[in-house]
């Protein structure tokens, strides 16, 4: 089974995830939006990085597990409909891909593997933790967003086991 987890936002990651192993991880494909140097998600661009790593695979053999995101206190008005916007894309590019999708909020994965009321950091020492052999791509601090998107690939997986 192919997982695909996704932090989803402008700054966030895909991450593709098979059989308890990261496969690849990306991050949030943007194009320019505008003229003052701002960014949105670039919806083709997440299409033809799904559609290249699924072509070969039975639909019913991926799951997509996005995180499941709300208006967060502090939070400007126009950041909260940008981030908005871009889990609206997600949500529509995988509905027209007729993937499964499953939403995960952010405790919940979180408290899995004891982040709560950590730093943004925490994410990606845990990830490279559980998954050492890929620390060459989580060197850098702005990789916390790459390994947001494996613990949510990884705690669908952990926890699916489970479930079977």
């Amino acid at each position: 089974m192919l997982i695909i987890g996704i932090d989803p936002g402008i700054s966030g990651s895909i991450c593709f995830f098979q059989n308890g192993k990261i496969i690849d991880v990306v991050e949030m494909p943007t194009m320019a939006e505008g003229k003052k140097n701002k960014k949105q998600v670039n919806g083709s661009q997440i299409f033809n990085e799904i559609s290249l790593r699924i072509k070969k695979l039975d639909k019913n053999d991926i799951k997509v597990v996005i995180e499941q995101v709300s208006a967060m206190p502090g939070q400007g008005v126009t950041s909260m409909f940008n981030f908005g916007q871009s889990y609206g894309i997600l949500k529509g590019i995988c509905s027209a891909m007729q993937l499964p999708m499953y939403f995960v909020r952010p405790a919940k994965w979180k408290k899995y593997f004891n982040l709560i009321n950590s730093e943004k950091d925490a994410s990606r020492t845990k990830a490279i933790e559980i998954f050492p052999y890929f620390s060459g791509h989580l060197s850098r601090k702005k990789d916390s967003n790459k390994a947001d998107a494996i613990l949510i690939a990884s705690f669908y997986y952990e926890t699916y086991k489970i479930e079977e």
